[in-house]
């Protein structure tokens, strides 16, 4: 009985010290590769935390660009209850929804996802379909020139990934602190 409990012994103790030390030690040093990432991309403004580039923010106000609507409850952009918000082209909810976040808006079309959650309901980004829909509406409320704004949506506006993945984005809250730089 002890010859069979040496080795299953042992085995619990490497195993451990591998998976429960060793392990966890080298994903935390390659992490410090990239302290931004490792450390949640949260974005800064004179020395003070406004967000994170990786999570969505609510705004409201007519002189900020409107993000997509959060799919998390009670708050949201909680990324602590982020799951999927992947409702059917037929649910009653989804419908229901969409005509109620179309309600803000005085033209059509809308551009999808100014009205739908994304399916994390995190999302930082929109279209720049979306960021130029909402261009008149800031540069109006801003008293700024719309070339102006239109500039900085430009400015803004991130490739696909490796030139390939995804669609082209805008991140709502860099073109926010953007605008809020031009006074």
């Amino acid at each position: 009985m002890f010859k069979e409990l040496r080795p299953a012994a042992l085995a619990f103790v490497v195993l451990t010290l591998i998976t429960g030390i060793v392990y966890p030690l080298i994903v935390t040093a390659f992490a410090q590769l990239f302290p931004n990432k490792a450390a949640g991309s949260v974005i800064e403004v004179n020395g003070k935390a406004v967000g994170s580039e990786l999570i969505g923010q609510p705004f409201s106000d007519p002189k900020y660009f409107w993000s997509r609507p959060s799919a998390t409850s009670p708050q949201p952009y909680n990324g602590a209850s982020s799951s999927g918000s992947n409702l059917g082209p037929t649910n009653k909810a989804l419908h229901d929804a969409v005509a109620e976040r179309l309600k803000q808006f005085d033209q059509r079309p809308v551009p999808v996802d100014l009205v739908t959650a994304s399916a994390s309901g995190l999302d930082p980004h929109i279209s720049p379909e979306a960021a130029q829909f909402q261009v008149s509406r800031v540069a109006r409320a801003r008293g700024l020139p719309e070339e102006a704004v239109n500039q900085l949506v430009s400015l803004h506006t991130e490739g696909r990934t490796f030139g390939v993945l995804g669609e082209p984005r805008v991140n709502v809250l860099k073109l926010n602190l953007a605008l809020d730089a031009l006074k």
